[in-house]
């Protein structure tokens, strides 16, 4: 009787229709800068943001940001990209100079262990002499380097190699999942990638493709309740909802073009949406019509869209603009701004009159 229960639910998630653009309510107020940089530091492109957990897995009420070092990368600075902030917006530590070229996406763990990717920048290049990219970084809350997945500079598509790491996310088993990558069509890779929680490579499955189970630029990862692996394969527009193991469960295209993936302890559902609406005449072609910037709200159990906040000035003559990363803390909604006004928004709930 439950797998009956759960092929029906399956079934109804595939025939989710997608919504009309800005079709669903938006019952959060208008968001504001959030998050206070040291003097003479500005925000640069920001895609990484996520809570704060404590050892033992409860959040609370910090929130974790990697930010491109007041530009749109790393590459000549010795800023620190890691920042934690209190619940108030105020800095309380930092981290990570001299070892990113990209912070793209950022995973707090269930033991309060914080994970970032390095996807690089600009064109995956597989020519450039570099020394640091295209790898995955666990440190502890305090900012001690644990472990490092990928080799360094060295981009590829093996058991120990990336190509473009775009995010990561470890289950509660301790399962470390790696997205493969970021890919502006210039040869990223487009897989999941497995490892124990002691780093030692599982399996990796994907390919290039819009079928189930392939992907065009792997953006996002995030996972529910049930251990369902949620992959927002933005250039597909789209997300897969897939097994621990790969196995395809849904395709669901009414949450836009998926740049960050958030789901919440309720199984709440929160999708950054930054590429969506290009304006034909700056741009030459429409992205993902019917659809706008913003995020999305939905439930991951059913994938009913139920709420949805606009890009608050979105910038169209840009490839990508507004929120990428996504993150929920105390009931507010941050969005962490690749281009527009860069940096964090924080989104509190409208009050009633």
């Amino acid at each position: 009787m439950r797998m009956i229960v759960q092929l029906v639910l399956l079934a109804a998630q595939l025939a989710v229709p997608a919504p009309a653009q800005n079709g669903a309510p938006n019952p959060y107020a208008v968001g504001g800068q959030w998050g206070r940089l040291p003097p003479g530091r500005s925000w640069g492109s920001t895609s990484a943001i996520y809570p704060d957990r404590d050892r033992s897995g409860t959040f609370t009420g910090r929130i974790w940001v990697a930010e491109r070092c007041g530009g749109g990368h790393c590459r000549d600075s010795d800023l620190d990209p890691i920042l934690l902030f209190d619940a108030d917006g105020n800095l309380l530590r930092s981290f990570g100079a001299g070892l990113f070229l990209w912070p793209h996406g950022i995973h707090v763990d269930p033991r309060g262990n914080v994970w970032v990717t390095d996807a690089v920048h600009t064109d995956c290049e597989p020519d450039e002499n570099l020394s640091r990219g295209h790898q995955v970084h666990k440190f502890s809350p305090t900012g001690e380097l644990l472990m490092s997945l990928g080799r360094a500079g060295t981009p590829g598509d093996g058991t120990d190699t990336f190509r473009c790491p775009s995010d990561v996310l470890v289950s509660d088993t301790g399962d470390i999942f790696v997205g493969d990558g970021h890919n502006h069509g210039h040869g990223g890779n487009n897989r999941i990638v497995k490892f124990t929680s002691t780093g030692e490579f599982v399996e990796a499955w994907g390919a290039a493709g819009s079928g189930p189970g392939e992907f065009l630029g792997i953006h996002a990862l995030a996972m529910d309740s049930q251990g369902r692996l949620f992959v927002g394969d933005r250039a597909n527009s789209r997300i897969q909802v897939l097994s621990s193991d790969g196995s395809h469960f849904a395709t669901w295209i009414q949450f836009g073009s998926p740049s960050g993936i958030y789901i919440d302890e309720h199984d709440r559902i929160f999708v950054a949406d930054s590429d969506s609406g290009f304006d034909p005449e700056s741009s030459g072609e429409p992205r993902n019509p019917g659809f706008a910037r913003g995020i999305y709200i939905g439930d991951a159990r059913t994938g009913i869209v139920e709420a949805f906040i606009p890009d608050p000035g979105p910038d169209y003559t840009r490839v990508t603009s507004g929120a990428e990363g996504v993150a929920v803390s105390a009931g507010a909604v941050f969005g962490a701004q690749v281009g527009g006004s860069k940096g964090v928004l924080r989104y509190a709930p409208a009050t009633d009159p």
